[in-house]
């Protein structure tokens, strides 16, 4: 029998709940939440946006897509008949109080009950939303509010959006979710690092030699053009998953294991980081942009050449960044970031490169073609796992020669079963009113300023996206960036 694990009740209102986000991603998240026992029998669920449906309609709807999105071979119809009783649907619209009012009638009805307001909808329209909450009186102690990326442009209106969001709702009630933050294997980073003898006074500049984070994606900006170019790489994935994940590598221990805690050593990460600016913009960034080429054997169009583009578009679909810490534990240590569109793959991962052993007693090792450095390789997608690269000899008489060797952790191996989706794991953490995993006003606008820098520093020096071809890592220019340090991208399809 499946153990069934108890939560606390609670009232969860997507909005937006006809939108792409909430039929790929959150009613699946919160399909499997109720296929693995985790809420209260007396939890609820209402889909709320513009258009008209009946709840049956609505329901019918969310099973179609269930079908076509939750994980292979979890979708059950028992539970989802089970699932498909906690689901309401009110038609609202951000700036009509009317349905807003309608939404309260539902609710009102369990006044003290924990609320969770998911905005799965455009940022323009957070602050309408959030302002009708409070005007019809659903705002209460027991609420919170879910922000989904992106929040603003650049700082400014980041900042304007969160001054509208913190009117209605205090900070400890807002919750603005990174997907990155989580993956497993994300969550686990800090386990690797401070449950572990062997990791902790080896992770600093006197024993790493670099870092390495790449998100790399298979498809384009396709169907969602007009949004991604408004964007941009940069926009869409350096401000948040990216430099959240170089968070997460580079702070330090925090003193206990508390929301507040862990987000002050990020903050404190984030204003080390050395600007990036019209002095060093040339030698410290790339930008990039996808031509034709072929992905995965098919032959795919350059981002210009988009249904919908603008064939004067400059926005970047690649970056690549030389990024540096000027704080005690990593002065020295250059963390290479690289993100972009239209890569050979989908492929998530962190590399730790760490240095030499100081004094090679193996005269041929260096002379190896393959021979390297010990490297701790984070895999977070496609197939979550942790690759310690070790020098074992090569079995044989005659010279010692050495082969790197991996040690390899698959999640999937050694635990079994599916590795719950982030999405699943963050709204968990919502409905219980644990914001460790989210990103607090402060982070924000610290990752905006070093942003909106590099963004300024492309204006004034005419910096425009170099071509790439699809199925490739991205421009020529990348590997320089890092190969004049005398590095190279690691790309080793079996680790």
């Amino acid at each position: 029998m499946r153990q069934r694990l108890k939560h606390r009740i609670a009232d969860i209102v997507i909005f937006g709940g006809t939108g792409d986000l909430a039929l790929r991603k959150l009613f699946p998240a919160l399909y499997e939440m109720e296929r693995t026992g985790r809420f209260d029998d007396d939890t609820r669920i209402f889909g709320a946006s513009r258009s008209e449906h009946s709840d049956e309609d609505f329901r019918a709807k969310l099973e179609e897509a269930g079908k076509k999105f939750v994980p292979e071979g979890e979708f059950e119809a028992k539970t989802w008949k089970k699932f498909a009783k906690r689901i309401s649907y009110v038609q609202v619209s951000a700036g009509d109080e009317a349905g807003f009012k309608v939404l309260h009638e539902k609710l009102s009805d369990q006044p003290d009950r924990d609320r969770v307001y998911y905005f799965s909808t455009s940022p323009a329209l957070f602050a309408d939303m959030a302002f009708n909450l409070k005007k019809v009186g659903l705002v209460t102690p027991n609420s919170r509010v879910v922000l989904e990326k992106p929040l603003g442009h650049d700082l400014d209106s980041c900042r304007e959006i969160n001054g509208q969001i913190g009117e209605v709702f205090d900070e400890n009630q807002i919750f603005r979710i990174d997907h990155y933050l989580g993956k497993e294997t994300v969550q686990n980073l800090m386990i690797l690092r401070f449950a572990n003898a062997m990791f902790e006074p080896l992770w600093n500049s006197a024993h790493i030699d670099h870092v390495q984070i790449t998100v790399g994606e298979e498809v384009g900006a396709e169907g969602r053009w007009s949004y991604y170019d408004d964007a941009g790489a940069m926009r869409d994935m350096v401000q948040n998953h990216m430099l959240q994940l170089l968070c997460l590598v580079a702070m330090e221990p925090p003193y206990v294991l508390d929301q507040d805690a862990v987000r002050d050593e990020k903050v404190k990460v984030l204003k080390a980081l050395m600007p990036i600016n019209d002095s060093n913009i040339d030698t410290s960034t790339v930008r990039g942009q996808y031509r034709k080429g072929a992905v995965g054997g098919k032959e795919v169009p350059g981002y210009l050449e988009e249904e919908g583009a603008n064939v004067d578009s400059t926005t970047e679909t690649f970056v690549a960044i030389r990024a540096e810490l000027n704080n005690w534990r990593w002065s020295g240590v250059p963390f290479y970031l690289r993100t972009g569109k239209r890569l050979p793959k989908r492929h998530s991962e962190i590399v730790i490169q760490f240095r030499d052993v100081p004094h090679q007693i193996f005269p041929l090792a260096k002379s190896m073609t393959n021979y390297q450095a010990n490297r701790l390789v984070l895999r977070l997608q496609p197939d979550d796992g942790i690759h310690l690269i070790l020098n074992n000899k090569n079995p044989g008489p005659g010279l010692v020669r050495l082969r790197p060797t991996a040690l390899n952790l698959s999640f999937a191996e050694a635990f079994g079963g599916r590795s719950p989706d982030a999405y699943e794991r963050l709204l968990l953490d919502a409905i219980d009113g644990n914001n460790t995993l989210f990103v607090r006003r402060d982070e924000q606008d610290i990752a905006w300023q070093w942003v909106d820098a590099i963004q300024e520093a492309w204006q004034n020096n005419h910096i425009t996206p170099k071509g790439y071809t699809s199925g490739t890592w991205g421009p020529s220019a990348a590997i320089a960036l890092i190969e004049r340090d005398g590095r190279t991208w690691n790309e080793e399809a079996g680790f």
